[in-house]
């Protein structure tokens, strides 16, 4: 009988669990003719591609040599409540990657061979579904892609020693990549307990991103996805502007979309006239636009909304990173990934404007107003016993911070820092309490805020004790530089991703040269710079006075990447601990194979 009562308990348990994964999902979006349903109600959007949602392509701190890893729960939590705060209802992930031949043994790929698979990676994707589900966000998985850098046709092709195009027609590579298909599809949450082909989370299968594929593989990929999930629309990934016939025609694809970039009056036209082809027929979005200036954004999504169009989603938006910050991603044309809700930081691309604009535009094609931001959640204040090296884990929704500290026996909270934006610095710590007073210990607590109110605090972290303190210089300007010559320019976008997404960088010509002068003794300094050239050194010199500087002989460490895709540029930091007595001055002399990211000059007693 007890045995009979706990197998009970167990299936109840089980079910409940089922139940409460399944979140806010009732039912799977469907096609009726060239409309999609859900819950009866017609199913329109606006809303973002998240290409890292379930796998980082972007983790560049200054001393990685590989910048693939998979996301955290705090990670993909953030970017699915990013989405649903602007309005959006799906979000579209980039593919399923494969192992390529230059890959270094530490990268994680989802598709290690022929039927070989990482669970790891996979995993990262289960958790992308249940919480999907518990936020209220489908999600878009595309198969595979056309492009080289997350692995695709030719890494298929290669596993069984043949050339990329062979992906298209030889049945022995077909097969195998069917294998991804069907482990994908059949594949049970280790999180939910849910399969795949029953998770209401998926909005539909992709067949892949940008394929130029020819219509027989398209066909009998499609006809192979739907033997399996008759519960998922098939949306065909195909690489143009202009729609398919024979996909229109095609009874195993439900959705067609089409990708549109930059020349906007062109690409106006080529929608309408997809929508017209379609008419009546299939449903249509526009899969991927974006990477304009904001008026022909605006004009896209409101083609959208007024044709009719099922929805469209811009390109693209990247979530906070859970060491602090944001994931970066420069694109081209001078703009670069979303960080939602946009800061100042990102004024340069108009981001906080085109966000504004998308969430206008996503509650419109249902006829909503636009509601107010929630109040953002308490961020988490991460680890630390160096006030220089300040960093949490931020809020969604999040304009700002505010943060705060108390001496260790005392009451009062002070405000030390506010409106700090925490997507200004690439993958490094956020703040740096210069007001601390060494020999004092403080607690610290932050909160976030938005135009909608402030957060609870975050957690207390102390006490801290100060021991010594720091000039940080993230080469933004010349604010902290004591004296300086010579002929320098402040780099920006200028090759940002060979500099792993630096954003405030500092070249000079040869022999010019910075000086810095602090109030106590120096005690340490770091010098982190990336070598354009391969030439490209700086010199370093302290001392008690100005005019009479010696030459250290720094430790050198060079963050060399392999062969990849960005041609990143070597990094170099050089740490001095060994300077002159009672140095109060430290000059760098730069050439100009240098772009210098940041300066660290540790003083105390």
């Amino acid at each position: 009988m007890k045995k009979i009562f706990t197998a009970i308990n167990i299936a109840l348990i089980s079910f409940l669990f089922i139940q409460c994964a399944a979140g806010s999902f009732s039912t799977f979006v469907v096609r009726k003719n060239d409309k999609l349903y859900e819950n009866g109600k017609e199913f329109r959007f606006i809303s973002f591609n998240i290409p890292n949602l379930h796998y980082i392509e972007d983790y560049l701190p200054f001393d990685s040599t590989n910048p693939w890893r998979l996301p955290d729960e705090f990670e993909i939590r953030d970017a699915l409540t990013s989405i649903k705060q602007l309005g959006g209802k799906v979000v579209r992930m980039y593919v399923l990657s494969v192992r390529r031949d230059i890959d270094t043994p530490d990268i994680i790929r989802h598709v290690e061979g022929p039927g070989k698979f990482n669970e790891e990676a996979f995993k990262a994707l289960d958790k992308v579904l249940q919480i999907a589900n518990e936020v209220g966000v489908r999600v878009i998985i595309p198969f595979v892609d056309n492009w080289h850098w997350w692995g695709g046709p030719k890494e298929y092709a290669a596993f069984r020693g043949k050339e990329r195009d062979a992906f298209w027609t030889d049945p022995e590579i077909i097969s195998d990549f069917k294998k991804t298909i069907e482990f994908t599809i059949n594949r049970r949450n280790t999180y939910t307990g849910i399969l795949y082909k029953d998770d209401k989370a998926i909005f539909g299968w992709e067949t892949g991103n940008e394929l130029d594929a020819p219509y027989e593989w398209t066909k009998e990929i499609a006809a192979y996805i739907k033997s399996l999930d008759k519960n998922h629309l098939v949306i065909e990934g195909r690489r143009s502007p202009d729609l398919s016939i024979e996909a229109i025609k095609d009874t195993n694809i439900d959705v067609v979309s089409t990708h549109h970039y930059r020349d906007t009056e062109l690409n106006l036209k080529k929608i309408v006239e997809n929508q017209k082809l379609v008419r009546g027929i299939k449903p249509y979005f526009v899969g991927e636009f974006g990477i304009v200036p904001p008026q022909e954004i605006r004009a896209i999504m409101d083609t959208i909304i007024n044709q009719g169009i099922m929805g469209g989603l811009l390109w693209s938006l990247r979530f906070h990173c859970r060491e602090g910050g944001f994931y970066h991603h420069y694109e081209y044309n001078n703009v670069s990934a979303y960080r939602w809700p946009g800061f100042i930081s990102g004024d340069w691309y108009n981001e906080k404007l085109i966000l504004n604009m998308v969430r206008e535009k996503a509650y419109q094609i249902d006829g909503l107003t636009v509601p107010p931001l929630p109040i953002p959640v308490k961020p988490k204040l991460l680890e630390f016993d160096d006030v220089s090296q300040i960093s949490w884990q931020g809020s969604a929704g999040a304009q700002s911070y505010i943060i705060e500290r108390r001496e260790e026996n005392e009451d009062e909270w002070q405000l030390i820092a506010e409106n700090i934006d925490d997507a200004k610095y690439q993958y490094r710590p956020l703040f740096n309490d210069e007001t601390a007073e060494i020999g004092k210990k403080y607690y610290y607590r932050i909160a976030a805020k938005n135009e909608s109110g402030v957060s609870d605090y975050s957690n207390v972290i102390g006490p801290v004790e100060i021991k010594f303190k720091k000039i940080v210089d993230e080469m933004e300007n010349f604010d902290k530089v004591f004296q300086k010559d010579g002929q320098f320019q402040l780099l920006t976008y200028q090759d940002i991703r060979k500099a792993k997404e630096d954003r405030s960088r500092l070249t000079g010509k040869d022999g010019s040269y910075l000086i810095y002068k602090t109030p106590m003794n120096i005690l340490e300094v770091k010098i982190d710079f990336l070598l354009s050239k391969e030439y490209g050194d700086i010199k370093i010199y302290a001392g008690e006075n100005i005019d009479s500087l010696y030459e250290i002989i720094p430790h050198k460490q060079i963050y060399k990447f392999g062969k990849n895709d960005y041609n990143f540029f070597d990094a170099v930091r050089y740490t001095s601990v060994n300077l002159p007595m009672n140095s109060r001055f430290v000059k760098f002399i730069l050439n100009d194979g240098a772009q210098i990211s940041r300066i660290e000059i540790k003083y105390g007693q």
